[in-house]
């Protein structure tokens, strides 16, 4: 274990046969990711692999029912449908650099085992994703996708057969094959130095925000609203603009079926809004437990909310006030699904639909300000048949 990164959270809470890898890691990190060689290759894997820059788009027709100029960035436009990509292909870079030649990671939505098992493909790697049960069955066609582009992927039973144990199962895997492997963790969780890898390379997201809200508006956003599970396309969008403190950042958490206290915490997965310190996956963060610091099991219909934590680096923005978490509840996000898809005809990801649904709730309390931003972090085609299954439900239940 070593001294927490941010504030209090962070640091490296792994086994000791782990910290060699770890260490392997962030050396590598640090001697390519300011080399003029690694740099060309990864924006040349950026711009024509993934399909970046991706738009802000000026949503018109929400901005007028709202009463706010709300602008979309489009990163449901990147290469396989979400912000994922952007990470996969710098972790993956940095892997082929150091020498690996095979990959394992994780998955809750399937976005990131999508992405992984692209840049996979793309770059010569044997691919591993391990996925739970549970989002197996409600993300098929991404599971589908990864077998299509050659990686095996395993199915969890364990725990609440979700994220959580998705990471515990790859885990495993990277400690058994260590000096031929990389762990391509998917968001801004786990030991140092992951967090801030993640972090770094998502980043683009916001520095692209910088340059275009000013050239649009000539100005930055009053507020910037992104949903937040583990915690990667909050923070890619967020990191640039923390220091500009006028700015103010909306992380927005899943509330479940319907947000309550703490003694209900296993029915979301909004660790920022109601999580305690604890330890999960190689980091100290803030997360859902109970009062023995067992691990509560999260709930949300969006696969890659549903997870037990939180990245440390937005635990501490929160701490120190920096950031405000919120949360939309099933329902809320729903709704706004439709709403999104009806009045701009962009079908967003359910996870985005968080993010939407609190600026639906928020915009004309005048929390947000006139000029707001939302990273629209995937599309929704992968969470079509959910939503199906949900409406069908509601129908079978009121004829």
């Amino acid at each position: 274990m070593t001294t927490p990164l941010y504030g209090k959270y962070g640091g490296q809470f792994v086994p000791e046969i782990l910290m060699p890898a770890l260490a392997e890691l962030e050396e590598g990190y640090q001697r390519y990711k300011d080399d003029p060689e690694f740099l060309k290759e990864l924006d040349y894997y950026l711009k024509d692999f993934a399909g970046r820059e991706t738009p802000l788009y000026f949503a018109k027709n929400l901005s007028k029912k709202y009463g706010t100029r709300i602008y979309l960035k489009r990163e449901d436009l990147v290469h396989g449908g979400a912000h994922k990509l952007n990470n996969t292909i710098g972790q993956s870079l940095l892997a082929k650099y150091m020498g690996k030649t095979r990959i394992v990671a994780e998955t809750g939505a399937g976005q990131h085992g999508t992405a992984t098992a692209m840049t996979g493909a793309n770059m010569g790697f044997e691919t591993v994703v391990y996925m739970g049960a549970k989002d197996i069955e409600r993300q098929l066609m991404n599971v589908y996708r990864m077998k299509l582009m050659g990686t095996e992927v395993h199915t969890v039973e364990s725990g609440s057969k979700t994220l959580k144990d998705a990471i515990n199962e790859a885990l495993r895997d990277w400690v058994t094959n260590v000096e031929n492997t990389h762990y391509l963790i998917g968001s801004v969780v786990g030991p140092h130095p992951y967090p801030m890898i993640v972090r770094d390379f998502q980043s683009v997201i916001g520095n692209e925000v910088k340059e275009q809200i000013m050239e649009k508006e000539g100005r930055y956003p009053d507020s910037i609203v992104a949903c937040t599970g583990g915690g990667s396309n909050a923070m890619g969008i967020f990191h640039p603009f923390i220091e500009e403190n006028d700015v103010k950042l909306f992380a927005v958490e899943a509330g479940g079926s319907g947000m309550t206290t703490t003694e209900h915490a296993a029915l979301h997965s909004a660790s920022l809004c109601v999580g305690e310190d604890g330890v999960l996956h190689g980091a100290r963060t803030r997360i859902l437990q109970d009062k023995y610091g067992q691990i509560l099991e999260s709930h949300s219909i969006s696969a890659g909310l549903d997870y037990s934590g939180v990245g440390p680096e937005l635990a501490n923005l929160a701490d120190i006030g920096r950031l405000t978490p919120r949360h939309a509840d099933d329902d809320e996000a729903l709704e706004a699904f439709h709403e999104l898809s009806r009045m701009e005809g962009i079908i967003p990801a359910l996870e985005s639909s968080h993010a939407l649904a609190y600026v639906m709730k928020a915009a004309q309390s005048g929390e947000l300000g006139d000029l707001v931003v939302i990273n629209l972090s995937g599309r929704g085609d992968k969470d079509l048949e959910t939503v199906i299954k949900l409406e069908q439900g509601v129908k079978d239940e009121y004829p």
